[in-house]
């Protein structure tokens, strides 16, 4: 599996004034491409903090890493400063990135979203990338998302708007993410266990995982009051599908046999 983590950043996220929903988004997907995310951090707008997560994160070998937010045009947007400290790299402009920012806010002048398409300074910070960085087309606004390669890692910065966010992963993203994780099939299958004892069902999941260990199984209270009951969720993935769906129904069953033992009965939900 690919190992990724991800990095929040923005002051916002943790005073409270905006939800990270961000991250649980990209979280999902990444899952779903048959990656491990190991470890997300939400950081406030530091340099140094920013630059010591990204050279902590490399030192773990984590092969993808996620920034989010802080690319903007404003001072306290030191995303690509910070990871520029983090490699060890200049800044320094980008033409591509520069010329992407310039086209986009001769759009944004024409459709009337502003005044005029000047290049100011604020704008033009936007261009100025790590040396070596790539720029990623953003199809909904000026910051162009960023590609920094380090060894055999890569880190990958986006913008935290979520619509930006989720237009650039979902389409502007995919041939770098295709081939990183390569093609893979994600099937998960939630099933209810009417039982009120989650200490109870435990030796019989763990003998489910035995079983099906590439099986991921976890448990949880669909809710709590008397009539209690727990959810199971089972996921596997892997790139040959009828694999996965011959794998996740082996374990299903296995887990209504092992139930049906000590008298606990198994409904499906999706």
């Amino acid at each position: 599996m690919v190992k990724v983590e991800i990095l929040a950043i923005g002051n916002e996220l943790l005073i409270g004034d905006v939800l990270d929903t961000n991250t649980n988004w990209i979280i999902k997907k990444i899952t779903g491409m048959g990656g491990q995310v190991n470890r997300s951090v939400i950081l406030r707008d530091n340099l140094d903090a920013i630059a010591t997560e990204i050279q902590w994160a490399l030192q773990r070998k984590t092969e993808v890493i996620f920034t989010i937010g802080g690319m903007g045009p404003t001072v306290d947007d030191m995303t690509l400063e910070a990871i520029a400290q983090g490699i060890n790299r200049p800044l320094a402009e980008n033409k591509a990135a520069l010329t992407f920012v310039n086209q986009k806010y001769q759009e944004f002048a024409k459709k009337g979203y502003v005044d005029d398409a000047k290049m100011t300074p604020a704008r033009g910070k936007m261009g100025i990338l790590p040396t070596g960085s790539i720029p990623i087309d953003n199809p909904v606004g000026a910051a162009p998302a960023v590609i920094s390669k380090v060894k055999e890692s890569i880190i990958i910065s986006l913008p935290g708007v979520p619509r930006e966010l989720k237009e650039i992963f979902d389409n502007s993203l995919q041939p770098i993410l295709k081939e990183k994780f390569g093609e893979n099939f994600f099937l998960e299958k939630v099933v209810i266990i009417d039982s009120k004892d989650e200490s109870f069902i435990t030796p019989i999941l763990n003998a489910v995982s035995q079983k099906n260990p590439q099986i991921y199984i976890k448990s949880r209270a669909k809710k709590f009051d008397i009539d209690t009951k727990f959810q199971v969720t089972l996921c596997y993935c892997s790139s040959f599908k009828e694999e996965v769906v011959k794998a996740i129904n082996q374990a299903i069953e296995d887990l209504r046999q092992e139930l049906g033992n000590a008298g606990i009965s198994l409904d499906y939900t999706e």
